[in-house]
């Protein structure tokens, strides 16, 4: 009884009909299938067409009429459509409902089309942004001369209010984009009072510690919010657990945007408008606006 009160949408004595409809766009066409019995949505199904001519709706229509209804098996005498359609047999009644109950579940079917047409939209927008960050993380190897792409990167970046209470924070960005559920805060433990290199040496050490004890991806890239003494104070800590070698790590110093490598006295300044430097800022803003949510 609970079932069939969830089931049945319109009027019970709708009975053995098949209701069709179509939306499309220049290059697919999708057509929603319901079987109603007794009222209720006993099969539903989305089908995909492409496109190949300029073949009207109506057209692509009839055609996966035909095709869904062999695949179902039904021999429905009366089909609901969105669309007019030349008859397809003698022995079938195609209307378009004009209101009350029959166009209810016209328009339940078009729901239905329309959105697997918006999840067909959305998925080719994040197939374009996967292609998009894909390039700038191979601009980012290319201008920071990395070995590998840097697929998984963390920044780091210490905040404290007016001189005190002292925290830190760790943001992760994979594939280009952040993932939150890997970022970290940071009680400075070990410092006492005000010291930007002793803390920073205190995180990447504490961060990196964990990360090799339970035997967790280590990222391509480290990025380090500040400049050389910043960088220096980190290095100490990847010395310590012998990653010096496995981890690259730059540092971002804010006044120039200067790009520090280890062991090498001339930064690196990238165009302004390079995609590169604006993955880096990108890093090293979220890192602070994650440090200061922290106070």
């Amino acid at each position: 009884n609970k079932y069939q009160a969830k089931s049945v949408i319109v009027n019970p004595k709708i009975n053995d009909v098949d209701v069709f409809t179509i939306i499309s766009n220049k290059k697919n066409a999708f057509v929603n299938f319901l079987k109603i019995k007794s009222g209720s949505i006993v099969q539903a199904q989305t089908l995909e067409l492409n496109k190949k001519l300029n073949e009207t709706d109506e057209q692509l229509l009839r055609l996966a009429i035909i095709e869904l209804r062999k695949r179902f098996n039904s021999n429905s005498k009366k089909i609901y459509c969105s669309h007019y359609i030349e008859t397809i047999s003698e022995n079938l009644c195609v209307t378009i409902p004009k209101a009350g109950d029959k166009k209810k579940l016209v328009d339940l079917s078009l729901r239905n089309a329309k959105s697997m047409f918006l999840n067909k939209k959305q998925q080719e927008i994040n197939n374009l942004n996967r292609q998009k960050n894909t390039h700038v993380l191979e601009r980012l190897q290319k201008d920071l001369r990395l070995k590998n792409i840097p697929k998984h990167i963390e920044c780091f970046d210490n905040s404290n209010t007016q001189g005190e209470s002292p925290v830190a924070a760790c943001v992760v960005f994979k594939n280009g984009k952040a993932s939150k559920k890997d970022y970290r805060h940071f009680n400075i433990k070990t410092v006492t009072g005000i010291n930007d290199f002793a803390s920073m040496e205190e995180i990447v050490f504490r961060r990196y510690k964990r990360l090799l004890k339970e035997n967790i991806e280590l990222p391509n890239l480290i990025v380090i919010d500040g400049g050389r003494g910043q960088l220096n104070a980190a290095l100490k800590s990847l010395n310590k657990l012998n990653l010096k070698e496995k981890i690259p790590i730059i540092g971002i110093a804010k006044r120039l945007e200067e790009i520090y490598f280890p062991n090498e006295k001339i930064p690196l300044y990238l165009d302004k408008r390079s995609e590169s430097l604006r993955l880096i800022q990108r890093l090293r803003d979220e890192s602070h606006r994650f440090g200061i949510t922290h106070h």
